[in-house]
């Protein structure tokens, strides 16, 4: 983007940019913000995921004891981690969809449950329709955290609260892994290995 030009009506920063050839400006939707960057985070995590299911077996480690696994005691477990993260996910891209969330029960207590979930939530995220999030960023939120509600304007919402929050969860979900000593890298929890 080239310093003193001025930003066409409507398009904020952070959704455009510019080529180095041209200068010319492109957008990028609030769906092309979100809903990829969500489905790559889940599929790392069930990457990392299946290879601790893996190795849980193959060394005999009690599945039990890794879900239930914590950074700290104050801190949710592995299990609620994943949990949390596709809640994020699908409820953050249902909301700048303009859709209800769905409401799903936490009842997991397995790998295999956990990754199901995940699949459960890329499957959600991607079916959502492009058009629906026309609009997103400057769509209300309204949340209702702890019996207090907020509303907040779509852009707002994804990038202060929704992405970082989806992030947290699927760091500390993959640092528990690590903390227990699952053998899983940066590519595992990129989604590129």
């Amino acid at each position: 983007m080239a310093i003193g030009r001025t930003l066409p009506v409507g398009l904020s920063p952070p959704y455009l940019c510019a080529t180095r050839s041209s200068g010319a400006y492109m957008t990028l939707s609030m769906h092309q913000a979100s809903v990829p960057v969500f489905v790559q985070g889940l599929k790392g995590l069930k990457g990392v995921l299946t290879k601790a299911a893996a190795q849980v077996e193959a060394k005999g480690w009690d599945a039990d004891a890794l879900l239930k696994a914590r950074l700290f005691p104050d801190m949710f477990p592995l299990l609620r981690q994943v949990q949390i993260a596709t809640d994020f996910a699908k409820g953050c891209c249902a909301r700048l969809a303009g859709q209800e969330v769905p409401a799903w029960d936490d009842v997991e207590t397995s790998f295999a449950e956990l990754i199901a979930r995940i699949d459960r939530a890329i499957a959600y995220v991607e079916g959502l329709d492009p058009a629906a999030f026309a609009g997103a960023e400057d769509r209300d939120i309204t949340l209702t955290r702890r019996g207090e509600t907020s509303v907040v304007k779509g852009l707002a919402y994804f990038q202060g609260q929704a992405q970082p929050n989806f992030f947290f969860h699927l760091t500390t979900a993959y640092a528990i892994l690590r903390h227990n000593g699952v053998e899983v890298g940066k590519r595992d929890y990129l989604g590129m290995a």
